[in-house]
């Protein structure tokens, strides 16, 4: 049974910065590569930052240099650091890993963090 949490989430001002991390855990065997997504009210789900076993990033126009995504694979966690937050950023963010079990290999979900952007 593989789960990802979520922590991080939370209100802050416009300019302002915000850490997401999400950790899985269960009977992993590998995880390939890991990202965050994100839903606004009324939108669809959409890519924020993904990032591969060996590191390579890619990112959404949108949040080219002010996101940063990031792992830790000795913790099998996922990290991203926003930096100078806008409203436009204000949504449900949700992490995302391809994982390799025993069994099979499944892409899983977080269970989403609220972020605000707002003054």
């Amino acid at each position: 049974q593989v789960q990802l949490v979520e922590s991080g989430g939370g209100l802050v001002q416009p300019g302002g910065s915000l850490r997401l991390s999400c950790a899985a855990s269960g009977s992993i065997f590998a995880i390939y590569a890991m990202g965050w997504y994100r839903q606004a009210p009324g939108k669809q789900r959409e890519l924020v930052a993904t990032i591969t076993s060996d590191r390579a990033t890619d990112y959404a126009y949108s949040v080219k240099g002010r996101f940063t995504i990031s792992r830790d694979n000795a913790k099998n966690t996922v990290y991203l650091q926003m930096n100078s937050l806008e409203p436009e950023d204000t949504a449900v963010y949700y992490c995302n890993a391809r994982i390799r079990t025993w069994s099979s290999v499944d892409d899983y979900w977080g269970q989403g963090t609220q972020v605000t952007v707002s003054s």
